[in-house]
C-alpha cells in the first residue's frame, strides 16, 4: 500500500533534512529541542493580528462572508470551504482547501476573495510588506479586490519570498479544486501596518534568473515532496544533515548535531553551498579541511569565507578556540570621548529603548549608563519622544567634545540593526520636535564617528562558534548578569514590562530590560577595550595554527 504524503506550504522554505526527519517513520532516541517560547509568542501575536483584521473587514466590506472555524476537524473545514466556494461567497475566511492527493499538496489560507473569474488568495501576516518607494500594486483597506489594484506611488514591495511562495501554494490548490482564476495568478498580502493589500503577480519574472514565484515554488515543492516520500517509504535518504542558519531554531537540531559531530562534518565550520562543494570534492570532515595547505590552490570556488579563513576556522575548531586573529595587529578606532550604544526593538513594531554608555574625557556630562525609553506598548507615538531625547543627548555630547577640542566616537555591535531604527525613526516621525533631518543623520552614520564593532570583529577575527556579541564578548572576559540574557528572552520580558497582553505592566521586567541593555553596552565597551589592549597577544594568529 502506497504511503500518502501531503505537504503544506511551509516545506518550500524549510531545510530538506528537516522535511526528511518530519516524515521518517523511525523514532529517534534523542530529545528534541523544546518549542521556543518567543517563537510561540510570535505565533500567538500573529493569530491575534489576524483575528483583528478579520473582525474589521467583516464589518467594513460589502459582500457575503463565510468564516470557517479553525477549531473544527480538518475534514469539516474543507467541506465548509468547498460549500462556500460553490455558493460564490465573496469572502471566505479561514479557508482550508481540498487536498490535492495526486500532487501531495494540502493547506489553506487566511482569506479567499472572489474576483472577476475565480478566487484569489490573501495572506494576513504580522510583518511589514512594503517599504517607502513606488511600484507596488495595492488596494487601500478595507478594499480587498485585486481588480481594484493600482500602482502605488508611495510604496514598493518589501522582499518577502516566503509570502509569495505561500500564495503560490494556495494558487495550486485552488487550481486543483477548480476555483482559481483561469487567466491570471495574483495573490494579496496584508501586513503588520494593515493599511493596504499588496497584490503580487505570481507569474511575473521577479525572482533570480527571471523566474516567477510559481516556477520557483513548483521546483522547490517537487524537491521537498521527493524528500518526504523517500523518508516515508524508508527509501534512500535524499537529504543529509548539514549545518545552516535554520538549525538554531529547528526542533531536530539535537539529532543533526549528534550526527554531524560524530562524522566531524565540514559544515560544523563551513556552512551553505561551500560545505556541499567541499563534500563533492572529497573534503567531508573538519579534519580534512584543517589538513589543507591554504597557500595552495583552493579545491572549490568559495561563496563565503576565503579558502585560508576556512582552513584556519577548521584548525581553530579542532583546537577548541572560539576566536583566532586574521591580522597580526588588532586595531579599533578610539577617541577622547566615547559612547557605546545599543537599541532594543520589539519585532517590526518599533524601538522602545536606546541605551548609552558614556566614557572617556570629562565634558561636563555625567559618565556612565543612561537609557531613553518608552514604556507605552509599541507601536506608539511616544516612541518619537524617547528617540528625540536620545538624539538630543547624543548631539549634546558630540558638540561638547568638539567644543573642547576632543575627538568623539560612538560604537554599536552590528550597525544594520541600529541604523534600521535610526533611519526608521527619522522617517516615521519626521517633522516632530527633536527629530533630526535625514541628512543630519546620514552625516553621522556615514562618518568615522559611527563605529560598527561587529565589522571590526569580522575583519580582524575568525569566529569558530559565531560572531554574535553573546559569543565574542565572553572571550574578552565579559558576562551578562541575567542568565537568560538574549534577544528572544527580552521579547518576553518586554511584553510583561508594558502589559501588552492586557495584564498589569510589570516594573520588575522594566528593570530587567534596563539591566540587560546596560550589560549589552558594557559588553561592547569591554570587547573593544580588550581588542585595543590584550587581543593582540591573547588570541592566536591564524598563521600560527
Amino acid at each position: 500500500m502506497a504511503v500518502e504524503v501531503l505537504l503544506d506550504a511551509g516545506v518550500v522554505t524549510r531545510c530538506r533534512r528537516r522535511v526528511h526527519l518530519d516524515h521518517e517513520p523511525i523514532p529517534r532516541d534523542v530529545p528534541l529541542t523544546p518549542p521556543d517560547p518567543a517563537a510561540e509568542q510570535r505565533i500567538a501575536d500573529a493569530r491575534t493580528h489576524r483575528a483583528r483584521i478579520s473582525e474589521w473587514l467583516r464589518v467594513d466590506t460589502e459582500g457575503s462572508w463565510a468564516v470557517i472555524p479553525g477549531e473544527l476537524p480538518a475534514a469539516e473545514r474543507r467541506r465548509l470551504t468547498r460549500e462556500a466556494l460553490d455558493d460564490g461567497v465573496s469572502y471566505v475566511w479561514g479557508a482550508l482547501l481540498p487536498s490535492d492527493d495526486e500532487a501531495g499538496r494540502r493547506g489553506g489560507v487566511e482569506l479567499l476573495v472572489r474576483a472577476s473569474s475565480g478566487y484569489a488568495p490573501v495572506l494576513v501576516v504580522r510583518h511589514r510588506v512594503t517599504d517607502p518607494g513606488q511600484g507596488a500594486r495595492t488596494t487601500v483597506l478595507p478594499t480587498v479586490d485585486p481588480d481594484a489594484a493600482v500602482v502605488d506611488t508611495t510604496r514598493r514591495p518589501r522582499s518577502q519570498p516566503r509570502d509569495q511562495l505561500r500564495l503560490a501554494h494556495a494558487r495550486r490548490l485552488l487550481q486543483a479544486a477548480g476555483y482559481a482564476e483561469p487567466h491570471r495568478a495574483v495573490g494579496g498580502v496584508v501586513g503588520l501596518d494593515a493599511d493596504v493589500v499588496v497584490w503580487h503577480d505570481l507569474t511575473a519574472p521577479t525572482w533570480p534568473g527571471h523566474r516567477s514565484a510559481l516556477r520557483e515554488y513548483d521546483d522547490r515543492f517537487a524537491d521537498r515532496l521527493a524528500v518526504a516520500r523517500a523518508a516515508a517509504t524508508r527509501a534512500e535518504a535524499l537529504a543529509v544533515p548539514s549545518r545552516i542558519l535554520e538549525c538554531k531554531r529547528c526542533p531536530w537540531w539535537p539529532v543533526c548535531e549528534a550526527e554531524l559531530r560524530q562524522a566531524r562534518d565540514v559544515s560544523l565550520v563551513v556552512r551553505g553551498e561551500d560545505a556541499v562543494e567541499l563534500r563533492n570534492a572529497g573534503i567531508s570532515t573538519v579534519d580534512k579541511l584543517a589538513a589543507l595547505d591554504p597557500a595552495e590552490e583552493s579545491p572549490i570556488q568559495w561563496t563565503g569565507a576565503p579558502f585560508a579563513d576556512a582552513v584556519a576556522l577548521a584548525r581553530a575548531w579542532l583546537a577548541d578556540l572560539t576566536v583566532v586573529r586574521r591580522v597580526e595587529t588588532v586595531h579599533v578606532p578610539r577617541a577622547d570621548v566615547e559612547v557605546d550604544i545599543d537599541m532594543e526593538s520589539f519585532g517590526d513594531a518599533g524601538a522602545y529603548l536606546w541605551g548609552c554608555l558614556l566614557s572617556g574625557a570629562d565634558i561636563g556630562v555625567e559618565r556612565g549608563y543612561r537609557a531613553f525609553a518608552t514604556w507605552e506598548p509599541l507601536p506608539t507615538d511616544d516612541e518619537a519622544r524617547s528617540f528625540a531625547r536620545f538624539w538630543a543627548w547624543l548631539t549634546d555630547v558630540r558638540e561638547r567634545a568638539t567644543a573642547a577640542g576632543l575627538s568623539f566616537r560612538a560604537y554599536c555591535y552590528n550597525a544594520l540593526a541600529e541604523n534600521r531604527w535610526l533611519y526608521g525613526s527619522v522617517e516615521r516621525f519626521a517633522g516632530r520636535d527633536g527629530i533630526p533631518e535625514r541628512e543630519e543623520l546620514r552625516r553621522f552614520t556615514e562618518s568615522p564617528e559611527w563605529v560598527d564593532l561587529f565589522r571590526s570583529v569580522s575583519e580582524q577575527f575568525l569566529c569558530a562558534r559565531g560572531k554574535g556579541l553573546k559569543v565574542v564578548a565572553p572571550v574578552a572576559g565579559f558576562s551578562w548578569r541575567d542568565p537568560e540574557a538574549g534577544g528572544e528572552a527580552s521579547m518576553r520580558w518586554y511584553r510583561d514590562a508594558v502589559g501588552m497582553d492586557g495584564g498589569v505592566p510589570d516594573p520588575a521586567q522594566r528593570e530587567r530590560l534596563l539591566r540587560y541593555n546596560e550589560d549589552d553596552v558594557r559588553a561592547t565597551y569591554a570587547l573593544r577595550t580588550w581588542m585595543s589592549d590584550e587581543a593582540g597577544h591573547a588570541v592566536p594568529f591564524m598563521g600560527q595554527l
